[in-house]
């Protein structure tokens, strides 16, 4: 442990809580990624950016979970520059002046407030249509032109294709760690582009970028390498991945542990830092025979940090949120005794701290019984 690191550790606040909450308060440590406590606010799609440039509005909304004890935050997915890396036109850039002049100002008040910030890099893939703004001239891409098993968008990307969203891709790190964020995060999850990649149903290519789950990572290995050259060794990079796809909840990358090895290896020695297992639930178990959760697997087997997610606190699932609906608190009691046993390292926080801005000071102080349910409403504005 270096010297710097030590006097970091030894200065962070000294906040007094109840025993039972130590493990999730507890500093953080990876590849220069220092942080006061394994609190991550999730990345959540707000649509609040006209034109894709966001606003002061935004970056008061990211200062105050930073305010309030956040250890790190992961922006809300912000598209790469490709005509089709979007369909919302609300939803932030991460490219072009204004853009990248409003997302200066979000890092600049997240730091003052004392928080980690990194944006989340983001292409939609074949979930845009034909004639979706911003770009509606602009067609959908995807490895095999497919939205999900048996359903063509588009023709197949092409290696010259593949080869512009990779260089957008390393423009964007490139531009994060100009403008001072702390790291990047990659949207491979959620039947997105790179999860297009990751997919059978989606990917059905015979080449180079296609074939078995490992010839399957080739796509995202050249995008992590491609980050890794624009901003060096030592900027920390997330790779966020699911088993589940909004095209199909029970899709699975990986139906074995020894599946999900051969997935994780190369995009580990691609320069991975730290992953970021999206569930629906944290606390279900991926493999049977064992209790661990994905990040729990993917940690045991790629050796790398993890980050668990999936309704946390809150007593239904994600997707009762896009129907509307509000859910009750539900205890932290099992997510505590998980991080407690190593199983993961950190947790993300997505709809608990959206209503709540103060969910990670409330529970670091043993607060519970002020923690916000979530309103069925809270997507619709900026808390």
């Amino acid at each position: 442990m270096t010297f710097r690191t030590q006097f970091i550790i030894n200065n962070l606040p000294d906040y007094t809580m109840p025993l039972s909450n130590a493990p999730l308060f507890k500093p953080f440590l990876s590849n220069n990624l220092i942080l006061p406590n394994r609190v991550v606010m999730a990345p959540m799609t707000r649509s609040f950016s006209p034109g894709g440039v966001p606003g002061d509005d935004v970056a008061a909304y990211y200062r105050r979970r930073a305010e309030n004890g956040v250890g790190l935050i992961i922006t809300e997915g912000t598209v790469i520059n490709h005509p089709a890396a979007t369909n919302d036109p609300r939803v932030p850039r991460f490219h072009g002046a204004d853009a990248l002049a409003g997302w200066a100002k979000v890092v600049a008040e997240v730091h003052a407030a004392g928080g980690k910030i990194m944006p989340q890099l983001w292409h939609i893939g074949t979930v845009r249509k034909a004639g979706d703004l911003p770009n509606p001239e602009a067609q959908p891409i995807g490895p095999s032109g497919l939205f999900k098993p048996g359903v063509k968008v588009s023709e197949p990307m092409t290696e010259a294709e593949i080869s512009a969203v990779i260089a957008a891709y390393a423009q964007a790190a490139a531009d994060a760690k100009r403008l001072g964020f702390d790291g990047i995060e990659l949207h491979g999850a959620h039947g997105y582009l790179i999860d297009q990649f990751f997919w059978e149903g989606t990917n059905q290519r015979s080449d180079k970028y296609g074939g078995d789950i490992v010839r399957r990572t080739r796509f995202a290995v050249e995008v992590i390498e491609a980050c890794r050259r624009a901003v060096g060794a030592e900027f920390p990079i997330v790779l966020r991945f699911s088993q589940w796809k909004q095209q199909d909840y029970a899709a699975r990358l990986a139906t074995t542990p020894e599946q999900l090895s051969q997935f994780l290896a190369p995009l580990t020695a691609a320069g991975v830092d730290i992953f970021h297992c999206s569930t629906r639930r944290f606390w279900e178990p991926e493999f049977e025979g064992s209790t661990l959760n994905l990040a729990g697997w993917a940690k045991r087997l790629s050796g790398k940090p993890t980050i668990s997610v999936g309704s946390v606190s809150l007593d239904n699932d994600m997707f009762s949120a896009f129907r509307g609906e509000g859910s009750g608190i539900a205890s932290i009691d099992q997510l505590i005794e998980m991080m407690a046993r190593d199983e993961f390292d950190l947790v993300a926080v997505g709809r608990a701290l959206l209503v709540d801005p103060a969910w990670a000071a409330k529970v670091r102080d043993g607060r519970m019984d002020q923690l916000m349910p979530y309103r069925g409403d809270a997507l619709k504005v900026l808390a």
